[in-house]
């Protein structure tokens, strides 16, 4: 594969997936042409709003979209998509994380290292959510270190190195509050599960791991819905919306908020305007509910003829 240096590098903001593969392909973009082209990450809203002006960018962890297929342009992504490149090169495999798929390409270019193949793995299975694998509870660890202080965080904290993430300190932490809070936090939760739509349920979080207290609910099926979601707000007041299933409709679900992801786990930011928990959670009945439209039918055509009957 012919490369061409990027101007810019774009990844996902929210994970570690985005982190991992944004990096690595800033370390190829250096490695290859001995430069260091700056890293952009975004949420899927902020991201679908980017004017993308670049001559020549390279992205990665984001859909494959009609707006990114540009000559000299490479995405690399696992995310599914329906779009056909005729100008991008696309390095695309929704069996894969975003980060191996990027750590491919690295080695066919020559870069590697233990730490990163083991840091590559942990992301891939934290990513596509693979809880058979032996990692499987330390690599939510590594994920939880991006969900609980945040990209840009991280990214300060190891200075732009990948193999500083490697058993770094922070991990301890994580997993003496796996440990200690994930038991508490679903116990609290699994009693606090609300009705969004008919197999849609919003699941209450004060503690723990959320992704894996749903993890656990959807394994044990202790509640009658096939998709549950959390709620998250980060401190400029954006809603986040994190969807997970057994049966694929997450996405589906997803979808219907401008989001995306995977067919089991997936996401999407709110609009502005919703700026708060009770605001969110009436925006999401409206907007997931496959029966409000239908019954706003009725009703109106109820309040028709009751006029009729009057008249």
């Amino acid at each position: 594969m012919s490369l061409t240096k990027p101007d810019v590098i774009y990844t996902h903001e929210s994970d570690l997936d985005g982190l991992v593969s944004g990096l690595l392909l800033q370390n190829l973009a250096e490695r290859l042409f001995d430069a260091r082209p700056r890293l952009l990450a975004f949420h899927n809203q902020n991201w679908k709003q980017r004017p993308l002006q670049e001559r020549t960018a390279w992205v990665t962890d984001l859909s494959f979209e009609a707006r990114l297929d540009k000559p000299t342009w490479l995405v690399v992504d696992h995310h599914p998509t329906d779009v056909v490149p005729k100008s991008a090169q696309l390095i695309h495999d929704v069996n894969k994380s975003a980060s191996l798929l990027a750590y491919e390409l690295c080695q066919a270019n020559g870069l590697h290292s233990e730490k990163l193949d083991r840091l590559v793995h942990l992301s891939n299975v934290a990513d596509l959510f693979l809880p058979d694998d032996p990692d499987f509870v330390l690599s939510t660890d590594y994920a939880n270190l991006v969900k609980i202080y945040g990209f840009w965080n991280v990214l300060e904290l190891i200075e732009g190195n990948l193999e500083r993430l490697v058993d770094h300190a922070l991990l301890q932490v994580m997993e003496v509050k796996r440990r200690v809070e994930n038991p508490l936090g679903y116990e609290w939760s699994k009693a606090r599960v609300r009705k969004i739509a008919t197999n849609v349920g919003y699941v209450e979080t004060v503690v723990g791991n959320a992704n894996m207290i749903v993890h656990q609910m959807l394994d044990e099926k202790s509640t009658p819905y096939s998709v549950l979601l959390t709620l998250h707000r980060k401190g400029n007041g954006v809603m986040l919306v994190s969807l997970r299933s057994r049966t694929g409709d997450a996405l589906k679900c997803a979808e219907k908020l401008h989001g995306g992801g995977h067919p089991n786990a997936a996401g999407a930011t709110l609009p502005r305007s919703v700026q708060n928990f009770g605001d969110a959670l009436e925006y999401l009945k409206k907007t997931l509910d496959p029966f409000k439209e239908e019954e706003v039918g009725l009703s109106s055509l109820e309040d028709a003829f009751s006029v009729v009957d009057k008249s």
